[in-house]
């Protein structure tokens, strides 16, 4: 098959390129402006605006892709800035009240309006499993049991906001819920923790509070699973955390040899918990 990626930003997309190869995959990049660049990747490819959806069917059928892959962040746009080509006009209504409902109700009509024009969408996860967070402990630093109500609260609060389709990600400490993700993302909620006072969260020399990273509730997992990378690591250390946890299987752990180095020089935890804990 030849795999159409529409790249966003961060490391995920040059991983899924390298995965495609690897596999036997040709590829071709459609690089979302403002968020990715074809001159980033060994393979041809072109520059679309988010609101291009013609424009990218148009050169995934001239050249020959038969699947679309869609990998890397991309914030939600201003609708009122964007300039639709013919084809997204005819989903513009459709996309403005999906956007109201939510990012994962939008992602949902971008996917359905591909596999309309007769692609088949696959996901990072089918190219590059091998990144995914297992399950059970990564790295040398075990979740103890002076952490485990906190796991439990912050899956919960994080599954609670999912549902709401507010964000991915929430920190607890000692009870307290101290942040949730919303359209800022994790870094910058994680940057949050270090403003806070010092006597409701931790400390490097005495670590409290998790990071819980989970799947929104009836999410379209073929896209936007959590991302964690040594980045998340620093910030949550920064924060004074003693940990992160996400679902095995569900999240994508970017350079984990690096991830593991930095969580084990910082004392935290990283586990990956069994699906639909709470």
């Amino acid at each position: 098959m030849k795999i159409a990626l529409v790249a966003g930003s961060g490391a995920l997309p040059r991983h899924v390129e390298r995965g495609a190869r690897a596999a036997g995959h040709e590829i071709y990049i459609a690089a979302l402006k403002g968020f990715g660049n074809p001159a980033d990747f060994d393979a041809d490819g072109d520059t679309f605006g988010l609101a291009e959806f013609g424009g990218m069917t148009r050169a995934f059928r001239k050249n020959d892709c038969t699947h679309v892959c869609f990998a890397g962040n991309v914030s939600r746009p201003d609708f009122k800035t964007l300039k639709p080509d013919w084809k997204t006009m005819k989903y513009l209504p459709k996309a403005l009240a999906a956007a109201r409902e939510g990012d994962d109700a939008l992602l949902s009509l971008i996917l359905e309006s591909f596999e309309h024009d007769g692609f088949e969408i696959v996901s990072p996860q089918d190219i590059v499993s091998e990144l995914l967070l297992p399950e059970g402990h990564l790295g040398s630093v075990g979740l103890t049991l002076t952490h485990r109500d906190d796991v439990k609260k912050a899956c919960k609060m994080a599954q609670t906001i999912g549902a709401l389709d507010i964000g991915q990600g929430a920190v607890v400490c000692r009870g307290l819920v101290l942040a949730v993700e919303a359209q800022e993302g994790t870094d910058a909620m994680l940057s949050r923790i270090s403003a806070l006072p010092p006597d409701i969260r931790g400390s490097r020399s005495e670590r409290a509070g998790v990071l819980a990273k989970m799947i929104k509730p009836g999410q379209e997992i073929r896209v936007d699973l959590p991302t964690m990378g040594v980045e998340t690591v620093r910030l949550a250390a920064e924060g004074g955390l003693a940990g992160i946890v996400a679902e095995a299987g569900r999240c994508f752990v970017i350079d984990r040899d690096a991830v593991i180095a930095a969580a084990d020089a910082a004392g935290l935890f990283i586990v990956g918990i069994p699906t639909n804990t709470s």
